[in-house]
């Protein structure tokens, strides 16, 4: 079966007065229905950016610069703008990590609700109506046709967040693209959020591209993992896999920094050094800087992502060939 979301070799630009910056270099991965695709990394590592690639909404100059974004048998770097208004929001939602961005202060939260699904349904105000009181029950917001009525200020900073989830979920898409969604929130409440979502995602068979930078929300919530580093995937995998045994020395970096309730230490481990510059990223392998097992042939050669032990990961550790020496 053909995946609901396919991206290939996706690279996109900002050109400056210095010269044009490749903030993503040749991003390949898929998302099939229903399936909720974690994408994480460190900040900077190009996860918004690609989230923000898929739905066209890029920050000037930003642009896309070659590769494919195949959605549903479309091809979306190709669409007009008008065009991918149709899509956004229709076929494609959207949750950002602040829900204030995403809420208009100006209006109840009703009123924004019942002119998205209008927009993009064509349902009757009365019809609209029903629907987003049933989007707010759904989303777990308690007394809904009571605080359909309120504005943006009135609701917690969890409740907005679950006012933002209903508003993504309001045209039915088949993909939502979910940018760091718990981050803002009280752990106790990202728990909540976890949970509706993949609850929702599971009854309406919508898959999600969720981007973070904690594991723990991947562990929770996703099927299958995509590791990010310097605008590149480096490893992808099914969750279990990667988290159990990862391939990429910056993958285990990841794994070791998370704090183990089994294993109480009195440091946890941390990947030396930081993500490189737009403009200074290392020749051949971009971690081989920060990486303890770095071989000869990692700072003159860019792996490409290959399967091994049946998931993706580029490593010259794992790719062939394994020329070089351990420094």
């Amino acid at each position: 079966m053909r995946p609901l979301l396919e991206v290939k070799d996706l690279k996109v630009e900002f050109p400056t007065r210095r010269g044009v910056l490749t903030a993503l270099n040749g991003v390949s991965f898929h998302i099939n229905r229903g399936e909720v695709l974690g994408v994480v990394g460190e900040s900077g590592a190009g996860k918004s950016l690609t989230g923000m690639s898929i739905i066209r909404l890029l920050d000037a100059p930003g642009r896309i610069a070659g590769g494919e974004i195949n959605f549903d048998g479309k091809r979306l770097e190709n669409l007009t703008e008008e065009q991918m208004r149709k899509v956004r929001g229709n076929e494609i939602g959207a949750i950002f990590q602040d829900p204030l961005t995403s809420l208009n202060p100006l209006y109840t939260v009703g009123h924004q609700l019942i002119e998205t699904i209008q927009t993009h349904l064509g349902l009757t105000h009365k019809q609209a109506y029903k629907r987003a009181v049933e989007l707010l029950e759904s989303t777990g917001i308690p007394a809904a046709r009571d605080r359909i009525y309120h504005y943006p200020h009135q609701f917690s900073g969890g409740m907005r967040q679950r006012v933002v989830i209903a508003l993504a979920l309001a045209a039915e898409p088949k993909l939502i693209v979910a940018d760091e969604p718990t981050t803002a929130l009280d752990v106790s409440i990202q728990a909540q959020i976890i949970d509706l979502i993949k609850n929702l995602c599971r009854e309406n068979n919508t898959a999600v591209m969720l981007i973070t930078h904690d594991m723990g929300v991947i562990a929770e919530t996703a099927d299958r993992v995509a590791v990010m580093y310097a605008g590149r995937i480096i490893e992808t995998g099914l969750v279990k896999q990667v988290i159990q045994d990862p391939l990429h020395p910056y993958t285990s970096g990841l794994m070791r920094s998370i704090p183990n309730i089994n294993n109480i230490v009195e440091r946890l481990e941390q990947i030396p050094g930081s993500m490189p510059r737009l403009n200074n990223i290392p020749s051949g392998c971009a971690f081989n800087p920060r990486c303890s097992r770095v071989m000869d042939i990692c700072q003159s050669t860019r792996p490409e992502l290959s399967d091994s032990k049946g998931r993706m990961v580029a490593c010259w550790l794992h790719n062939e060939p394994q020329e070089g020496s351990y420094e």
